[in-house]
């Protein structure tokens, strides 16, 4: 039986993403009605993190929790990893043992080269290139304050980093118009472009990226590994920050999301993210509920 992996959203097909992300509600549902479901009794998840995490190391750990399993964190310090062991070995050990692994790492090369050697399924957590659980929950979130995203518009605030490169395969998969908008020198990889150009546009006037769009969405300036540029990137992201000018320009019910942590008075104004039109909490708490529909896809089917 070929193993399926999770490095990025097109390891699912345009069906399975939207199955996923109605699932996802479902379970979300089932546990506030305090339904007791634990289709992963007895299994184990790895959690690898390379880089820091809240919302990641806590969804996938309550998750696998909520549906009977355990989950076991394992910092650089705590494996063989952090040692210089090679990944294809720790691969090959981890999956004789574990019936998931989740890594949360820079190069996205690492992950696929970890996926090549497991026995078992591989979860992308984050990696330089992309942030796919990020999208299933931001996805779940749109469908349940607006109802099917397809034929809506988009709009990307910033750095074209990982989240606007998975954004980028949503908009594929989804069926949705994707803006970029973005200061020069800081546009999506060339790659991502070619493979969805046919869904976005990149738009240097971040006034006209925003026009009537559904939904906008932006993310810190400077991400992790990038603290040596944050004085060079605050001059270059001043004129795309996200504040009430540029949510005016927006449909009326257009929402608003961040993956989290925000830096207030930086990438968007506190009167936005914590305004009316801000669904960045709800979007937070699905990494859980997606995260598990996500675990169940793989180890349940």
């Amino acid at each position: 039986m070929t193993v399926r992996h999770f490095l990025t959203l097109t390891d699912l097909n345009s069906d399975e993403f939207k199955a996923l992300l109605h699932r996802a509600i479902e379970l979300k549902a089932m546990q506030r009605n305090g339904e007791i479901y634990a289709p992963l009794k007895n299994k184990v998840l790895a959690m690898i993190f390379e880089k820091s995490s809240t919302r990641t190391r806590v969804s996938f750990e309550a998750g696998m929790a909520q549906f009977g399993g355990h989950a076991i964190f394992l910092s650089p310090r705590d494996t063989q990893l952090g040692r210089g062991e090679p990944i294809e070995d720790s691969s090959r050990v981890l999956s004789s043992m574990v019936d998931c692994i989740m890594v949360r790492t820079f190069e996205h090369e690492k992950i696929e080269l970890l996926a090549e050697y497991s026995s078992v399924p591989v979860i992308n957590g984050l990696t330089d290139d992309v942030h796919p659980c990020q999208l299933l929950a931001d996805m779940q979130t749109y469908i349940e304050h607006r109802g099917d995203i397809q034929g809506k518009t988009v709009t990307w605030v910033g750095d074209g980093n990982n989240m606007c490169h998975s954004y980028m395969h949503a908009a594929k998969l989804l069926d949705f118009k994707l803006n970029i908008t973005c200061p020069e020198g800081y546009e999506p990889d060339q790659a991502f472009i070619d493979e969805t150009s046919q869904h976005i546009e990149i738009i240097s006037d971040p006034k006209k990226a925003c026009e009537n769009s559904d939904l906008i969405v932006t993310d810190v300036w400077a991400s992790m590994g990038q603290e040596e540029e944050q004085d060079l990137r605050v001059k270059a992201f001043k004129p795309y920050q996200v504040n009430s000018e540029l949510m005016s320009l927006a449909k009326d019910n257009a929402l608003f999301m961040h993956c989290l942590p925000a830096h207030r008075g930086e990438e968007v104004s506190a009167n936005v993210i914590d305004g009316k039109q801000s669904v960045a909490w709800d979007e937070a708490e699905n990494r859980l509920h997606a995260q598990k529909a996500l675990l169940e896809f793989l180890l349940v089917g």
